[in-house]
């Protein structure tokens, strides 16, 4: 059978950067080993296959796939998958058009606001569906640095240290020094499994110094245990990092937003919007960003 397959560059508004997202259009009828497989072979971050809803108010279920596991949420499939369902559900438009999609992930519902524009990329925004949780446990500095071939003295700037949050996924997050010691960095993958341990899903390293002087922060994400040597953009881990920014930064009540750099040592720039609603605590966290198409063709299966 001939699928529809779509490729996304997800977190960027220009084509050949970001993250690329496959998607596989209507996944009826696959078995999550031929998903699994699917996702191998397109060999990208993260796959989504969109399935119908099992509520009928909402837009479709979707199932994301990593090249060699299924993981119960992720941003960039996400912000793609919506996006997506939007174009095709309102074909050609004049004018800036508003959608709402709702998606059944393995985490919950997610509800995403999506904007269309006849002459520029589309941008979605969503409420993270679980907020950030501190894991409570030591972090082995020695083991860590060695891991990234770093150096202590290089882990950590102003009051930030390593920290463990989870949102969906648990990550562990690396303060570095600055953007000179993040191009230092050498990735030893099985140190690095041995630093996160068997709950971390990847390392999140992160400064304040960035390259675009709008950012407000520069990151790269290392997660061998899903397949993925680095990511070109993450927005589960930015959930997350909403926690480290509440801890470290203490933000008064009120909104604030934030620009996560991330890819730029991939050749892929990308950038993720994170809005933090402070109120006696994480109110809310939301994930925002821009998508453009990249390809289209079928896959048969």
């Amino acid at each position: 059978m001939a699928r529809e397959f779509y490729t996304l560059d997800v977190f960027t508004d220009t084509i050949l950067a970001g993250n690329p997202l496959g998607i596989i259009s209507d996944a009826a009828g696959l078995s999550g080993e031929q998903m699994k497989a699917i996702s191998a072979e397109l060999n990208l971050s993260e796959t989504v296959f969109i399935l119908p809803p099992d509520k009928p108010g909402h837009s479709a279920r979707i199932r994301i796939f990593t090249p060699t596991i299924e993981i119960a949420f992720a941003g960039h499939p996400t912000l793609g998958a919506a996006i997506h369902i939007a174009m095709k559900q309102v074909g050609d438009i004049t004018q800036e058009q508003d959608c709402i999609v709702v998606l059944e992930e393995k985490i919950g519902s997610v509800r995403v606001g999506v904007k269309l524009y006849p002459d520029k990329a589309a941008f979605a925004e969503f409420d993270i569906p679980v907020k950030p949780e501190e894991t409570i446990e030591a972090i082995d500095k020695d083991q860590l640095s060695l891991a990234l071939g770093l150096t202590k003295s290089e882990l950590g700037f102003e009051n930030h240290v390593p920290s463990a949050f989870y949102a969906g996924m648990d990550i562990l997050f690396v303060p570095v020094a600055d953007l000179s010691v993040m191009k230092q960095v050498k990735v030893n993958e099985p140190a690095l499994a041995l630093a996160l341990g068997a709950d971390h899903k990847g390392a999140y390293l992160y400064c304040r110094e960035t390259i675009n002087k709008r950012s407000s922060f520069h990151a790269r994400m290392f997660a061998p245990a899903l397949g993925i040597s680095e990511d070109s953009a993450t927005g589960g881990a930015a959930a997350a990092f909403a926690g480290v920014i509440k801890r470290f930064d203490q933000p008064v009540t009120g909104e604030h937003q934030y620009i996560i750099e991330q890819g730029f040592e991939m050749g892929r720039p990308s950038e993720i919007r994170l809005e933090l609603v402070v109120d006696k605590g994480l109110h809310a966290v939301r994930i925002g960003g821009s998508a453009v198409p990249v390809l289209t063709g079928t896959i048969n299966i």
